[in-house]
């Protein structure tokens, strides 16, 4: 199962992504230039943090407009696994694919440290095998990670089970002290409506090995696995029994 590793000028955190992703048994990630056109020989996508064209006029403003984003809207409408992480989520809220923006940190300071977030949703395509409540510790690295969204939108978020992960204290609380970067309500990540398209600002691919202090990160990773081989396993079973055996 293959992953791309999307590349802007500025990625700094692609090297983090194909390593933690070549480390998982059953995955292979390979990079691809965001001056390339096509994704067609990949199963998902992931956008890795940064500072893509040094962030200029704002966070993943220019890398909406690299010809790669062409291949990832156009495959993330047709139901590709679509992950971003700290600059790629930013990078995808300004390509229209998540709702909603990062602002600067309300702290004004860029922020560095450990997080713990829980997760509100256990059966989107990125958090299978974590229960609802769980707690994952991730590392952050941002000034620009404060998720806001009109009350509409965050009406919509709430009603629609788009809201996949929450910051909070490591009892499980989601209380202002767990904010890192005074998002709104905590939110530390989040899906579209279709839910093959997911945006957080902690940093899996640094939490993939217990050896870095948590290996959470992977539990992205492995949960994008298994949805893709469920999606293959269900079209195999519904392809005419004829053709299944010419195949």
């Amino acid at each position: 199962m293959k992953f791309a590793v999307i590349q802007f000028p500025g990625s700094n955190c692609d090297q983090d992504c194909l390593a933690a992703i070549n480390g998982l048994e059953g995955l292979r990630a390979e990079y691809v230039w965001h001056k390339e056109t096509s994704l067609d020989d990949f199963d998902a996508i992931v956008l890795p943090g940064g500072f893509a064209y040094g962030d200029y006029l704002r966070c993943g403003a220019i890398a909406r407009f690299s010809p790669i984003m062409r291949a990832v809207v156009s495959d993330s409408r047709a139901g590709k696994l679509v992950l971003g992480t700290c600059n790629g989520f930013q990078v995808l809220c300004e390509a229209g694919l998540l709702p909603g923006a990062l602002v600067r940190n309300r702290s004004l300071r860029f922020v560095c440290d450990m997080v713990t977030m829980r997760v509100e949703v256990d059966d989107s395509p990125f958090t299978h095998g974590c229960k609802k409540g769980a707690l994952l510790r991730m590392p952050v690295a941002h000034g620009e990670g404060c998720f806001f969204a009109d009350p509409e939108t965050l009406r919509e978020l709430n009603a629609n089970r788009q809201v996949i992960l929450r910051y909070s204290d490591r009892d499980g609380r989601i209380v202002p002290e767990a904010n890192p970067n005074g998002s709104i309500e905590n939110i530390a990540g989040i899906c579209n409506r279709e839910g093959n398209v997911f945006g957080l600002m902690p940093h899996p691919d640094r939490a993939s090995d217990g050896r870095l202090g948590s290996a959470d990160g992977a539990k992205i990773f492995r949960s994008m696995m298994q949805t893709i081989r469920a999606s293959r396993r269900t079209t195999a079973s519904e392809r005419p029994a004829a053709a299944r055996q010419v195949a």
